[in-house]
């Protein structure tokens, strides 16, 4: 990474003596076309015999041809100077792109791997125990309690792999029906209750809440929200999901007591890749795929979702959908 870093910055300064040079030369052209202009007059001038009747109308005839040469390069120039900077301001938000999403890139194969090889070797582990040695039920339970935990989490991080790639490149068949958006939910609360009993959930969800849309999008969609509070929350605080409905919409409040988001971040963790740079962030595991995934959802759905800050502390993460009779 450090010798990507020096390489990169490399390119930059390449990049701005470049630009800098070619303005410079435009520049240094102008000057040297308006001197030779000025130069050519004078010379016309010295040549025009001051005892001629025509000399002052020959005289002005000339300055006016210095001030439109010199109005025309200076034009030209103008003209350059937009195009050449156009030019770098494109290329370098192009090249700029091209390098951060290359980083997230990088950082999500990093990730990645972390996040499936943990998995794996926790599962061997407790495999390979199982294997070689007598334990009692209540062991056995546990092991096997604990596998399957890492099973479901690997499970998820390949769906949403998966998911990812089909809804960008437009092969995922959205299904479209009446969905007991509150049954829902409540399946997702009792599986993340059974997964991890060592946490403290809270609930307030109203019953008989129905929406449009496809019920394994938005499965993975509250999957991912309620993921992603765990994930950046400590196991001494609560998570509370609430679902109640308006009008004509129904609001899922999915809230943790974690650090928070900050302001100029709230917009990017929907980003693909994107992980907040805090440390207490970078422990934490995740592939920066999951909330990319509930906003390509939700919009799926021509819902809304957002991000706020809870009080005194903490992420409130705020699902708008629209409901259906």
């Amino acid at each position: 990474m450090p010798n990507k870093s020096v390489k990169i910055k490399t390119i930059l300064i390449i990049y701005w003596f470049l630009l800098l040079y070619v303005l410079a030369a435009l520049v240094w052209w102008f000057i040297a076309l308006n001197q030779q202009n000025i130069q050519m007059n004078e010379f016309k001038i010295q040549r025009l015999e001051k005892n001629n009747i025509h000399y002052a109308q020959k005289y002005a005839a000339i300055v006016d041809e210095e001030k439109r040469k010199k109005a025309q390069y200076a034009g030209e120039g103008f003209i350059f100077l937009l195009l050449i900077s156009a030019g770098a301001i494109f290329l370098f938000r192009a090249v700029n792109k091209q390098l951060k999403t290359s980083i997230q890139q990088q950082n999500f194969m990093m990730a990645i791997t972390h996040e499936l090889k943990t998995p794996i070797a926790i599962t061997k582990l407790n495999l390979e125990t199982l294997q070689k040695r007598k334990l009692d039920d209540t062991q056995q339970e546990k092991l096997i309690g604990n596998t399957l935990q890492e099973t479901n989490r690997m499970n998820a991080l390949c769906n949403n792999l998966l998911l990812s790639s089909q809804m960008e490149a437009g092969g995922y068949k959205y299904t479209n029906e009446k969905t007991n958006f509150s049954e829902l939910i409540n399946n997702c609360f009792n599986d993340f209750l059974s997964r991890y009993p060592q946490r403290i959930f809270l609930k307030g969800i109203k019953e008989n809440i129905f929406v449009s849309g496809d019920f394994f999008l938005l499965q993975m969609a509250i999957n991912n929200l309620i993921d992603n509070a765990i994930k950046y929350s400590n196991k001494e605080t609560p998570i509370e999901i609430s679902l109640f409905d308006k009008k004509d919409t129904c609001e899922l409040h999915v809230i943790d007591q974690g650090l928070g988001i900050d302001n100029s971040e709230k917009i990017k963790v929907f980003e693909k890749y994107y992980r907040t740079g805090s440390e207490a962030t970078q422990k934490s595991k995740g592939t920066g795929l999951g909330l990319f995934l509930v906003k390509k959802i939700i919009d799926t759905h021509k819902g809304l979702i957002k991000v706020v800050d809870n009080h005194p502390k903490g992420s409130r993460f705020i699902l708008e959908l629209k409901t259906v009779a």
